[in-house]
């Protein structure tokens, strides 16, 4: 599987093909990293990401961290040919990491070595933390949620079948929580590779859905409980199913970025067909 198959971009000349891959680079970058708090708007990480240079008043670390995704976007794309392993995942890891930390805690492409979790707020108001799988844990649980990753990837997915796959990959990966940090965006772009594989363009969470996209990790996360290597990495199916809505959801950015592209090349052809050519 090559980007230049992914059903998207047929039919389109080659320009915007280029285009339509530009615009979902810099808003997968962009919301992705907007969720985890970056400052740099959608159009400051376009000029970054092009230009390789910084915005006045903005932090380094944002700069990083977007530059840090746009690789990992390219990673991404060139692992589409091959069983996704830890070493494509570290690599990733690596790729994100806005800064290198000299902690043996902190490990620069491994899993992570101390527990980690969250805070969170029910929905009757009530302060509650949420345990991700301890460190022992991770090394099993994330061999079932790559053999579960590359099966999918396997296969000749639907669009509606494809964006489950990425839910479902999703919920897994942040419940997990394999390393100390930068789950959330490897979530987000290693979740894509099914969706990428079938053929279609990856799926992005908007910045305005941030509170909705966090809530309902969390209500997930509260109701399943810490997994383990006994549980499995998705021991409730019936509990994806908010989850794997609000994705279904979130695709329609997407669609509408390819309607533009494809808009843009019919007005080529009635163009070109009318005669006028100038």
């Amino acid at each position: 599987m090559t980007i230049s198959k992914l059903k998207a971009l047929q039919g389109l000349d080659h320009d915007l093909q280029q285009s339509l891959l530009n615009q979902i680079r810099d808003l997968w970058t962009h919301s992705s990293t907007a969720l985890e708090g970056n400052t740099l708007t959608l159009g400051e990480t376009k000029f970054v990401i092009e230009e390789g240079l910084t915005v006045s008043g903005k932090p380094l670390k944002h700069h990083q961290e977007v530059m840090g995704h746009a690789r990992a976007i390219a990673l991404i794309y060139h692992s589409l040919e091959a069983p996704i392993t830890a070493a494509h995942l570290f690599d990733l890891h690596r790729a994100i990491q806005s800064e290198i930390v000299t902690d043996i805690y902190k490990p620069y492409g491994a899993w992570k070595r101390e527990p980690n979790g969250t805070y969170a707020v029910t929905d009757d108001g009530r302060q509650t933390f949420i345990e991700y799988a301890a460190p022992e844990e991770v090394p099993a649980l994330m061999t079932e949620w790559l053999a579960e990753l590359n099966r999918l990837a396997a296969e000749p997915l639907s669009e509606t079948t494809a964006i489950d796959a990425y839910a479902k990959l999703h919920l897994g990966f942040v419940h997990v929580h394999p390393f100390w940090d930068g789950n959330g965006r490897l979530a987000r772009l290693l979740s894509n590779i099914p969706v990428l594989r079938s053929g279609y363009l990856p799926v992005v969470i908007e910045l305005h859905d941030r509170k909705n996209y966090i809530d309902l990790l969390a209500r997930y996360e509260l109701a399943i409980g810490p997994v383990t290597a006994e549980t499995g990495v998705w021991p409730a199916e019936a509990q994806e199913a908010p989850f794997l809505a609000f994705c279904q959801r979130s695709y329609q950015v997407t669609r509408i970025l390819i309607e533009q592209a494809k808009y843009q090349q019919a007005k080529r052809h009635r163009k070109h067909n009318s005669g006028d050519v100038r």
